[in-house]
């Protein structure tokens, strides 16, 4: 199966609009509190929106339906955790952020541990963004170059220029809004999936309530002290709580959105309240893997699965057509596209530039700095990009090994450096599924012995090519 150009026109209208839509927000930035706080001016419903996509990619889109595909949907468990988490965050980090007036969360430290821990936490911060994110651009491009049949280095530019051009021009203004026009669209393209679904299932709202309890999809709880489960209780608050700590709390990625907030209370509200919308947002995703299921009972799949992560990807390319096919492409790229140039940047001035090379360059200086400084890392990650598909298979196995802490970030699935050989691996034979994330590994999904798993946990890139091919 192949795409439609109508399909293609959907995908590429969208890419310009959102770009176009970006770059609106230059008229704004006229100082770099503008550039990288939006002078905090953001309610806090925005900083809940941004909060949700900032954190959700491809795998999120994918792997989670392919987890009650495959199982049931006890990976909620871990969302509870995300919502303690998200509560502690706001009471023990967000007013220490708000004491003063900070531009990142490295400052914080330096006031608290020192000039040294500040600098090493940004460093690492820098390399590992820069090359999680790269992989991460890599593997959006390669899935998208298998659907589109272009060239993986055309496609990493085209993406890697669209949020060059929109950060550089709308600074945070342009990443937290489109974040939120991209929120938008990537459940619009859920739901579209929901509806198309229940539209093929012969019986259907009750046919899948059925069959999802006839099956025990519907088991949320699993109180087991059991290690060898991916998915208990137990597992899901302490690892959700611990994960939560880190990224929402520590890392600039996303304590930058707080920074953003209008204030205190309005960070607070935004981020405690984006644990709910998640959670709502995973229960979306794992009854469409309960409706793939049942459809695929009355109906033969297209193709055998070597993945469970296919599941979804195989069903928009084979079932859906006249554009909507092109529509979930476009929303699995708005689940993937939210840069992290600008936090990088503002990391780069902030904490290097105007300390140690010029502390009293006027706001002209600082704004081109800051500009030049997006370009440079965009540039970086494009550089990543287009090298990782040279990557022979140890280099990308010790790449990705480093990369585990940042590539696991971000993603509500992921917990190792395996995620970015699921996605590779799921790519598909059809070339849907590519993740922003490969951050997730948790996509051990229920999916144990009954699929086939290299045995290293990897895939070479070529030997991804030829599967998807």
């Amino acid at each position: 199966m192949s795409l439609s150009g109508v399909d293609y026109l959907v995908i590429g209208a969208y890419l310009l609009a959102i770009t176009a839509f970006g770059s609106w927000f230059a008229r704004y930035q006229k100082t770099t509190r503008d550039y990288f706080l939006t002078d905090r001016s953001v309610p806090w419903w925005a900083i809940c929106f941004t909060i949700v996509a900032t954190e959700t990619s491809t795998l999120t889109f994918i792997g989670i339906p392919a987890q009650a595909y495959a199982g049931n949907m006890t990976f909620l468990q871990l969302a509870l955790g995300y919502i303690i988490g998200r509560v502690l965050v706001s009471v023990l980090f967000i007013p220490a952020y708000f004491r003063g007036d900070l531009f990142t969360s490295y400052e914080l430290l330096q006031r608290r541990f020192g000039t040294r821990v500040k600098m090493l936490s940004a460093v690492i911060f820098l390399i590992t963004r820069s090359l999680a994110d790269g992989i991460r651009l890599f593997t959006t491009a390669l899935v998208i170059s298998i659907v589109t049949q272009v060239p993986v280095t055309w496609v990493v530019i085209v993406l890697g220029a669209a949020m060059i051009v929109y950060t550089m021009r709308g600074g945070v203004s342009a990443v937290i809004w489109t974040d939120v026009v991209q929120m938008f669209v990537y459940i619009a393209g859920a739901g579209a999936v929901a509806v198309a679904l229940l539209g093929r299932i012969n019986g259907g709202w009750a046919e899948v309530m059925r069959v999802g309890s006839e099956t025990a999809r519907f088991v949320v709880i699993d109180s087991a002290f059991d290690f060898t489960r991916p998915y208990t209780i137990w597992a899901g608050l302490m690892g959700g709580i611990a994960l939560t700590l880190s990224t929402h709390g520590t890392d600039q990625y996303l304590v930058q959105r707080l920074l953003s907030a209008k204030s205190q209370k309005a960070a607070s509200a935004g981020l405690v309240l984006s644990g709910f919308i998640v959670f709502a947002q995973f229960i979306l995703f794992l009854f469409i893997g309960v409706m793939l299921y049942t459809h695929y009972q009355q109906v033969p799949l297209p193709q055998e699965l070597t993945r469970t992560d296919q599941i979804l990807p195989i069903f928009v390319v084979s079932e859906l057509k006249n554009g909507l096919a092109g529509f979930i492409v476009a929303a699995i790229v708005a689940a993937a596209l939210s840069p992290s140039l600008n936090a990088m940047a503002a990391t780069t001035v902030s904490d290097f530039y105007l300390p140690y090379f010029n502390p009293r360059a006027d706001q002209a200086t600082q704004m081109r700095v800051s500009k030049q400084a997006t370009v440079a890392w965009g540039v970086v990650q494009l550089a990543v990009a287009i090298g990782a598909q040279f990557m022979n298979r140890s280099v990308l196995d010790a790449g990705l090994a480093v990369l585990s802490h940042q590539i696991s970030t971000h993603d509500p699935i992921a917990d190792d450096e395996r995620s970015c050989t699921i996605m590779l691996s799921t790519a598909l034979p059809l070339g849907l599924a590519r993740d922003d994330s490969m951050r997730a590994s948790s996509l051990r999904i229920a999916e144990s012995s009954e699929l086939r798993r290299n045995t290293s946990g990897f895939w070479p890139v070529a030997e991804v090519r030829s599967t998807l091919s």
